[in-house]
C-alpha cells in the first residue's frame, strides 16, 4: 500500500444507497450464524445476524467505486511489507498552544520521519475521563481538545493509521453508563452487575486473572439502589457484558466507523479480558477468540485491507494463540515477550535466553506477523516473560529499574499476593543509568542497538514517540500526576522541540539521527518483509545474530549487546555463496574478507546488517 494520497482508501461522508446493496456470499453467511452460535445460542444467531448483515451493508454503501476496484487488486500477502514502520504516539503529545495538537504532531512527523516512517499508531483520541485515553467517554468523537476527524483524514494523506478499539471496557462518565445509572431499561444489560458481592464464590474469585490491584467490582449508587459493578482495571473503567448480543453488535457497528473513518489497522486493546465466564479466569476465553474471528470474517469481506491486531499482555505461549491458525484471527499480535528478554541480555551481556527463545518465533502465515516493540506508552510488561526468566532474573529487573530511576507496577496473584507487573521507564533510561560516568555515544550505541534488534526481528517493527528522542525519565510527571506510567509520556513542546532537534550536540538530535539512518536503510530491504525467512544464530553469547532472507535479498545481522571490545570469526559460507560481496548497510562500507573467514573488531555496541552480493 503506498504512502501517497490515495482516494481509494477514503469514504463517503454519507452512504449511497442509490447503488447495489451489498451481497452476502452463503459461506460467510453461514460462518457468522455459526461464530454467533458459539457465543450465543442458535436463536439468538438467528435473530442477531440480519443486524450484522444491515451493519455491513451500510459500511459497503459508503465506500466509493475506485475504493471497491482498488481493493479487488489488494493481495493480503502484501498487507505488510519491509517498508512498514509504525510509530506509537499520542494524538497530544507535541503541543503548541495556538494549533489543535493533531495538527502539530502531523507538521512533525512531515517534517523528520515522511519515507521513514509509514504508519501512526494513534493512542485514543477519543473524549476521555481517566487513563490518559483508555477510559472513552464517547467511542464516535475526537477529543476537541485535539483535533477533528478531518485533521485525522488529512494525517491519513501521507501515513497508514492505526486506531485503537477500547472495546473491553467504557467510561463511568459515558452516556451508556449514565443511562445505567439512570435506570433505561436499554442499558440494564451492558455491563456486569451484582447486587452482592456474595453472589461470587471466594473460589471462582481466586480463579479470575487480574492484570492490577484494584478492586474487580466497583459499587455504584443507581436510581435502583446500589450496584456492584464489573471493573477489571479501575473504578472509571466498566467493562461491556458481550454475554448480552447488543453489546457485540454495537461494537462490530464502532469497528466498521473506524474503518470508514480511515484506520488501517485497529488495535483491540486489553482484549484478553473482552468475555467472562465464572468459574474461569475470565481471560482467554473461546467466546474472546471467536469475536476476533468474527471481527476478522467480517473486515476480510467488506475491508479486506484493514488488519486486526490484539493487545494481549501475557505469557507468550497464550499471546500468541491469538494468531488462530494463521489466516481466520489477529493479523499481528504484540510481541510483548521481546521487550523483557532484550533488557534482560543488555543487563546481563549475555544473549542466551534471547537467542534461545527467538529460535521459537517461526513464520506465522504468509497473512499473520508479529507487533515488535521495545516501549510504548505503557511499562515494559513482565508477565510476557514468565516461564522465559526465573524469578531471580524478574527480581533483577525490578532492583536495576529502581536504580535506574523508574517505578514499579504490581498485580494482585491468585493467591492474593502482590508481584511485579510492569517496569515503569522510558526505554532509554532502562538500558542507561544516568549516575554512571558513561560517555554520551555509548550510552546512544547501547540504546540504538537494541532498537536494531527489534527493527531486524520478523515481522513489523513500531517505535514510541518518546524513543525518537531517547527521553529520559520524567519523574515530575509521576509526583504531579501520582501515575507511575507518566514516566514516559511527557507533553513536548513544539518550539523546545524543535530548538533541540536542530541543535547538532544535542543528545535528541543524535538519537534521532542515528535512528532515522536505521530505519532508511532497512524500509529499502526485501530482506527484512515479515514474510522473510529468518533464522537465529549461535555465534558468541555476546553477540545477538541473526539472518533474514527473502527472494534475493539476504542480510546477516550481527549485534554486540556488550560493552566490551573483541574480534568476532565468522565462517560465510554458512550464510553466503562463495565469493560474494558484503557490504554493511548502516554504514554502507564494503566488508572485505578471505577464503570465507570474516574476522570482525567489535566496538562496544556495534550494529552491523550485512549483505551479501
Amino acid at each position: 500500500m503506498s504512502k501517497k494520497f490515495d482516494p481509494s482508501k477514503f469514504h463517503l461522508l454519507e452512504a449511497d444507497y442509490s447503488k447495489p446493496l451489498l451481497e452476502i456470499p452463503i459461506e460467510l453467511k453461514k460462518k457468522i450464524i455459526n461464530r454467533l452460535t458459539i457465543l450465543y445460542d442458535s436463536f439468538k444467531a438467528k435473530k442477531w445476524y440480519p443486524e450484522v448483515e444491515r451493519i455491513m451493508k451500510v459500511y459497503y454503501a459508503h465506500k466509493t467505486d475506485t475504493m471497491k476496484e482498488w481493493e479487488k487488486r489488494f493481495n493480503p500477502k502484501d498487507r505488510f511489507t519491509e517498508k512498514d514502520v509504525v510509530l506509537i504516539t499520542y494524538g497530544d503529545i507535541i503541543k503548541n498552544r495556538y494549533k489543535k495538537p493533531i495538527k502539530v504532531l502531523s507538521k512533525f512527523v512531515k517534517k523528520y520521519l515522511k519515507n521513514v516512517i509509514n504508519t501512526i499508531h494513534l493512542l485514543p483520541f477519543y473524549p476521555y475521563s481517566s487513563d490518559r485515553g483508555f477510559s472513552v467517554i464517547d467511542f464516535e468523537q475526537v477529543d476537541p481538545r485535539i483535533g477533528s476527524w478531518e485533521d485525522i483524514i488529512n494525517l491519513k494523506k501521507d501515513f497508514k493509521l492505526m486506531f485503537d478499539g477500547v472495546f473491553n471496557h467504557i467510561s463511568s462518565k459515558s452516556r451508556w453508563f449514565q443511562e445505567f445509572l439512570n435506570g433505561n431499561p436499554d442499558y440494564q444489560n451492558y455491563f456486569i452487575v451484582l447486587s452482592t458481592k456474595e453472589m461470587i464464590s471466594e473460589d471462582h474469585l481466586k480463579l479470575i486473572l487480574r492484570p492490577r490491584t484494584t478492586p474487580l467490582f466497583t459499587e455504584f449508587d443507581t436510581i435502583n439502589g446500589k450496584k456492584l459493578v464489573w471493573t477489571t482495571f479501575s473504578p472509571d473503567q466498566i467493562d461491556l457484558n458481550y454475554r448480552n448480543p447488543k453489546v457485540l453488535i454495537r461494537m462490530l457497528d464502532i469497528l466498521l466507523y473506524y474503518v470508514r473513518r480511515g484506520a488501517d489497522i485497529i488495535r483491540l486493546d486489553a482484549v484478553t479480558y473482552l468475555w467472562e465466564e465464572l468459574g474461569t479466569e475470565c481471560a482467554h476465553l473461546k467466546q474472546t477468540h471467536e469475536t476476533i474471528k468474527l471481527f476478522r470474517d467480517i473486515l476480510s469481506f467488506v475491508a479486506p485491507h484493514v488488519a486486526i491486531i490484539t493487545e494481549t499482555n501475557v505469557p507468550h505461549e497464550q499471546n500468541i494463540k491469538y494468531f488462530g491458525n494463521g489466516y481466520d484471527e489477529a493479523h499481528m499480535v504484540y510481541n510483548f515477550a521481546l521487550p523483557p528478554l532484550v533488557l534482560y541480555t543488555y543487563y546481563t551481556k549475555d544473549s542466551t535466553k534471547l537467542t534461545n527463545w527467538a529460535k521459537t518465533i517461526t513464520k506465522v502465515s504468509d497473512e499473520a506477523t508479529y507487533f515488535n516493540f521495545l516501549d510504548s506508552h505503557d511499562g515494559i510488561g513482565l508477565l510476557p516473560a514468565k516461564g522465559i526468566l526465573d524469578d531471580k532474573d524478574i527480581e533483577m529487573m525490578v532492583l536495576k529499574t529502581l536504580e535506574h530511576g523508574g517505578f514499579i507496577s504490581y498485580r494482585t496473584d491468585k493467591d492474593g499476593n502482590e508481584s511485579p507487573y510492569e517496569l515503569n521507564i522510558t526505554w532509554y533510561s532502562a538500558l542507561n543509568n544516568e549516575d554512571e560516568p558513561e560517555d554520551e555515544m555509548i550510552k546512544l550505541k547501547r540504546f540504538i542497538s537494541s532498537r536494531v534488534i527489534a527493527l531486524s526481528f520478523m515481522g513489523v517493527p513500531a517505535i514510541y514517540i518518546h524513543s525518537l528522542f531517547a527521553s529520559k525519565n520524567d519523574a515530575e510527571a509521576v509526583l504531579n500526576e501520582k501515575q507511575t506510567r507518566s514516566i514516559n509520556r511527557k507533553v513536548l513542546s513544539e518550539k523546545s522541540l524543535n530548538e533541540i532537534l536542530r541543535n547538532e550536540s544535542s543528545h535528541s538530535h543524535k538519537a534521532l539521527k542515528m535512528l532515522i539512518n536505521v530505519i532508511s536503510k532497512r524500509v529499502k530491504e526485501k530482506a527484512f518483509h515479515p514474510n522473510a525467512q529468518q533464522k537465529v544464530i549461535n555465534i558468541d553469547k555476546r553477540v545477538f545474530a541473526l539472518l533474514r532472507e527473502y527472494e534475493d535479498s539476504k542480510v546477516l545481522v550481527i549485534v554486540n549487546i556488550t560493552d566490551a571490545e573483541f574480534d568476532l570469526n565468522i565462517n560465510l559460507k554458512h550464510y553466503f555463496k562463495n565469493n560474494c560481496d558484503l557490504v554493511n548497510l548502516i554504514t554502507e562500507q564494503k566488508i572485505s574478507y578471505k577464503d570465507s573467514n570474516l574476522l570482525i573488531k567489535l566496538k562496544p555496541y556495534d550494529y552491523l546488517w550485512l549483505k551479501g552480493y
